[in-house]
């Protein structure tokens, strides 16, 4: 069997002008293809969803080229972390050699949060949930938000710890949409106006343009191009609901079985990671995705953060691009979880690189905190 690694991974967020879908990720797979030293022709497996209702089909027919192995399921900001665990799969059982993941959004300059895909209305969540003027996902989100304030005894304040600590890293990103914004202090997030309650503004994740492309080969063809070999040690996964009503406990997610798996396939504890890229679409979804994988209390957690533990220098460094709230979400973060996770490893990061970084932990969110995946990556060579 041949052994499979990610080898390289470029993230890429056009300010300069709207572009479509295609356009964003065709310039990321080519961009990724040419550093790495390959050829699209000799790419046979590629892994994307959103584009279309036939996304690898209309995206290979873009790129021109006809792949022996596609994927495209829809599990929303978990399906990246699921299509790349897939792939290397798929080429460690020979189904294809040189398997590229993709994906790109337009949805700021589209002025859309459409996905691209097919919206079927006549579901149970739009009959008895949305029917009553929810915003989706924001109304969901806060009502788990709501909930943690009683269980978890927290409030707004500890909640913009975390936008704060995504701010901070924000600025060591030149790319990051808040590079230049400057300082955020947790009275900034409470100014920012509330949106859905409790939730404010800054609590909000970014709409913005972007994508990325991973790279997977064997081994063989990594070490003949002198790539870098990042294994993927552990994943997990878990698809617990979809309408918000049938969620199995509102706090306590599918995350906590999906890390375990990971982290029981890869041997590690938690202790044993070096970089945390976790899902953050609001505020709430870190903090309840760090209590669900068992990292601590969330009081102790949010300690943590105005602690700096999970800034540079301290124990979790934790969404280093700046995340979903002050770098991108072009609609779907999860692949580029994984590419800042890839990059940290690999050394490529400067000003935010984590020294020393050799094993890495994501979790993709989907959904209302409906599907999980979880990752352990680990630098090899």
């Amino acid at each position: 069997m041949n052994k499979a690694s990610i080898n390289s991974a470029i993230d890429i967020i056009p300010y300069d002008r709207p572009r479509s879908i295609y356009e964003i990720q065709s310039e990321a797979i080519n961009t990724l293809l040419n550093e790495a030293g390959i050829s699209l022709k000799d790419v046979d497996g590629l892994a994307t969803n959103g584009v279309e209702r036939f996304s690898t089909v209309g995206m290979s027919e873009y790129l021109g080229i006809s792949p022996r192995w596609t994927e495209s399921s829809f599990l929303g900001g978990s399906s990246y972390l699921t299509f790349i665990k897939r792939a290397i799969d798929a080429v460690e059982s020979g189904y294809c050699n040189i398997a590229v993941v993709s994906y790109g959004s337009n949805q700021r300059s589209a002025k859309s949060r459409s996905l691209g895909g097919v919206l079927e209305n006549h579901t149970p969540q739009n009959f008895f949930e949305y029917s009553q003027g929810v915003l989706s996902p924001l109304s969901l989100y806060a009502l788990v938000a709501q909930r943690g304030f009683y269980e978890w005894d927290i409030n707004s304040q500890d909640l913009a710890e975390v936008a704060v600590n995504s701010r901070k890293w924000a600025q060591l990103n030149k790319k990051a949409y808040h590079y230049s914004s400057g300082e955020l202090k947790v009275q900034d997030v409470l100014d920012s106006g509330l949106i859905s309650s409790p939730l404010h503004k800054l609590d909000c994740c970014l709409v913005t343009d972007g994508g990325g492309a991973v790279l997977i080969t064997n081994d063989k063809i990594a070490d003949k191009l002198n790539l870098p070999k990042i294994k993927t040690t552990g994943f997990g996964q878990r698809d617990t609901h979809i309408s918000y009503s049938q969620m199995p406990n509102y706090l306590i997610t599918g995350a906590k079985a999906s890390s375990e798996e990971a982290l029981k396939q890869s041997g590690m504890r938690l202790s044993d990671i070096d970089v945390l890229q976790v899902y953050d679409s609001f505020t709430i979804t870190v903090l309840s995705t760090l209590a669900s994988i068992g990292l601590a209390e969330p009081k102790k957690i949010i300690e943590m953060f105005q602690e700096g533990e999970f800034y540079k220098g301290g124990r979790y460094p934790l969404n280093t691009s700046g995340g979903g709230l002050s770098y991108c979400h072009p609609g779907m973060l999860g692949l580029l979880l994984v590419i800042e996770a890839v990059n940290q490893l690999s050394g490529k990061l400067k000003d935010r690189q984590v020294n020393g970084a050799s094993t890495a932990f994501v979790h993709g969110t989907g959904g209302v905190f409906s599907t999980h995946a979880s990752m352990i990556l680990e630098r090899i060579s």
